[in-house]
């Protein structure tokens, strides 16, 4: 028997990835003092991390962590259903559900495994997931794994999501969509999606790991924002790693879907609870965000002035009005070189790149959070400008400096 070898397998695939300066390398960053970090020994202006509201640092989540950690230790011990599951636990869910107006919450390890767990749960190969063409990956992979035919609609289409839906009429059906993308930064036309959804008997199921904190009343997320609730999006999915700044995630909505899920889904039933003391600390900042609307203030202000500057600056941006202001770059080489530019003038700034988005698409996604001033805000945009110039006269084969 001849097999080929792995290790030419990785190093040709690698080869392949060099060439088309799609290599990714993983950065280390030594310290963070608000919205800058240290990163591989350099002093840089972050401005590609997900902390919208500035809540991963507070004192106040930092010593609920503290705090729960010296009573409870560092671990989850075991699986929710053996004996992980605690009173810090459930505190959480209720403060989840109770924000977002929902009957029922249920945490999980991460969002990706939370979409793994609502779309496995639900759906088998006699069902059908209907799925905005740009949805987060772990919504694609849920659907595959489920077994059920995946069915994909162009982006934020919902004649398109319809169309589809009726070219499967049989079956139980899940419409998914993102209710932010996260790397195009607009939402998804939930009201239309709803009424898809009436229509065409499906469960609509909402990842809003980029709305909760940010958008609608009281930072309740896009689904809020769009004046629906659980009558129209029976679940949907709260991360607590962005804007709530700690780790994990949360599916929110309808009392029944969450007692199945609890029974029956795998990424819940067999892995190890998120640590009390994340919990603690989660808990501390879901009060913070329902509190201090200044924070929302703040960073819808901040993003107004950067559209405004960029696009004053000749800068492509796209239709976004949230945190997420991605900057189209085109080519691989383009994005790579801003980026270096971009460092070499003290800002992080994460260049994209196929497959994470299409191709001839690759850009800078700038994020934005509360933690920055306005004149972080002025400046980045002159950086920007000169990336912009610096990429047109940079020879080809540069290579990353910051990955996605």
């Amino acid at each position: 028997m001849s097999r080929p070898s792995w290790h030419e397998r990785i190093r040709a695939a690698r080869a392949e990835r060099a060439a088309a300066s799609r290599t990714r390398v993983r950065r280390s960053i030594s310290q963070r003092d608000g919205a800058r970090c240290v990163v591989d020994g350099r002093n840089l202006l972050n401005f590609c991390g997900n902390d919208y509201l500035g809540l991963s640092q507070h004192f106040a989540v930092v010593n609920a962590l503290q705090d729960a950690a010296a009573r409870d230790g560092a671990g989850g011990v075991a699986s929710h259903l053996v004996c992980g599951h605690h009173a810090l636990h459930d505190a959480l869910e209720k403060e989840l559900a109770d924000w977002l107006g929902a009957p029922a919450a249920l945490l999980f390890g991460s969002g990706f495994l939370a979409n793994l767990a609502v779309v496995q749960a639900l759906l088998d190969d006699e069902s059908v997931c209907v799925q905005d063409r740009l949805n987060h990956a772990s919504l694609i992979d849920a659907a595959r794994l489920a077994g059920c035919r995946l069915r994909r609609y162009p982006h934020a289409d919902p004649e398109g999501a319809i169309r589809q839906l009726r070219n499967v009429p049989d079956g139980l059906a899940m419409l998914a969509t993102d209710g932010v993308f996260s790397m195009d930064g607009d939402v998804a036309p939930l009201r239309q999606l709803a009424l898809v959804a009436r229509l065409q008997k499906a469960l609509l199921y909402v990842d809003d790991a980029h709305g909760i904190g940010v958008l609608g009343p009281d930072g309740r997320g896009s689904v809020a924002a769009a004046k629906l609730g659980t009558a129209e999006v029976p679940l949907q999915l709260a991360t607590l790693g962005k804007a709530l700044g700690g780790y994990g995630a949360a599916v929110v909505g309808d009392a029944d879907l969450i007692g199945h899920l609890i029974e029956t889904a795998r990424p819940y039933i067999y892995t190890t609870a998120l640590p009390p003391a994340q919990a603690a600390a989660s808990l501390a900042a879901v009060r913070l965000a329902r509190q201090e609307h200044w924070r929302r203030d703040k960073l819808a202000d901040l993003v107004a002035r950067f559209r405004e500057r960029a696009s004053g600056a000749g800068l492509e941006l796209m239709e976004s009005q949230t945190p997420i202001q991605p900057i189209v770059a085109g080519t691989d080489h383009r994005a790579l070189a801003m980026a270096q530019s971009l460092e070499q003038d003290g800002y992080w700034v994460a260049p994209i790149r196929p497959p994470t988005v299409p191709e001839g698409r690759a850009r800078l996604r700038v994020t934005l959070s509360a933690l920055h001033g306005v004149g972080d805000i002025d400046t980045l945009v002159v950086a920007l400008q000169r990336a912009r110039d610096r990429s047109e006269r940079m020879p080809d084969g540069a290579r990353p400096l910051t990955t996605s």
